[in-house]
Order: C-alpha cells, then structure tokens, then sequence
C-alpha cells in the first residue's frame, strides 16, 4: 500500500497520481487534501509519514508546490527517508543508495510527463543493498539526538 498526499499546491497531480497508480496496478491511500483550497502541508506530511513509519503503508507520495517543503517534515518522522527528486535519476538513486520511503516531488516546478516517470522509477527501483549503503542508512537513524 502506497500512501499518497499533497497540499493544494499539490491537489491536481495528486489526482493524476491516483490514475496512474490505478494504471500500474499499485494499491494507495489517499490522505488528502480533498480540494484545491488552501491547507497546511506539514499536516498532510505528518499523517503520511506516520502511516509509512508505522508499517501501514510500504511507501509514501507528497506533492507540494516544490517538494521541499513535505521533505523536511517527513524526515522528522523516525524511520522516514523522504526524497524531493526533480528527475528519474534523482528518484533511482534515492531508492538503491538511500532506501527512500517517500518519495517528494513539486507541482510546480516539475512537469507531470517528468513526475511520472519519477514515480514509476521510484516505484520499481530496489534498494539496492550492501554493506556500504545499510552502514549510513543506519547512522541516519541513530544520530537523532544532534
């Protein structure tokens, strides 16, 4: 299960998204927002990280207007490692090297031919494993009292 969100930036790709993910045959929640009206992106940035860090869902989508923003309140959560990608290279890389879990992207600054090859790129890539990337995933985790 895939859980996906934006803010009213974010509201009309979020829509398309739920096509596309209907199209390739992968299951989401849907987490809002539910109109193109104004809202706060951190609260739909916080109800999706919780349902990835809690194990309800596998993986997560925000969309906002740049993606920067539901990036930084993602990784908040513990156990979230969530990527702003602006190309299918940035959104591969994410999953083999970082494990990524939420995937971030803006409506704003991307086109929705580009978003959605990201999201099928973020979506069929492994992680890709290994000594060397587990080694800094982990320490991604536990220096969380800096």
């Amino acid at each position: 299960m895939i859980a996906i969100g934006s803010d009213h930036a974010g509201f009309e790709y979020k829509e398309r998204l739920k096509k596309l993910l209907d199209e390739i045959g992968k299951p989401y929640q849907d987490f809002g927002t539910t109109s193109p009206d104004s809202v706060d992106y951190p609260d739909i940035a916080h109800v999706v990280s919780k349902a990835v860090a809690s194990g309800k869902c596998l993986q997560g989508i925000l969309i906002c207007g740049t993606g920067i923003g539901m990036s930084i309140v993602a990784n908040k959560h513990k156990g979230i490692r969530a990527a702003a990608c602006e190309s299918p290279a940035c959104a591969k890389l994410s999953r083999e090297h970082n494990d990524a879990n939420i995937l971030c992207f803006g409506a704003r600054i991307t086109s929705w031919e580009t978003a959605t090859e990201i999201v099928k790129t973020f979506l069929s890539t492994p992680f890709s494993g290994g000594e060397r990337h587990m080694c800094r995933i982990e320490k991604i985790h536990s220096l969380t009292d800096l």
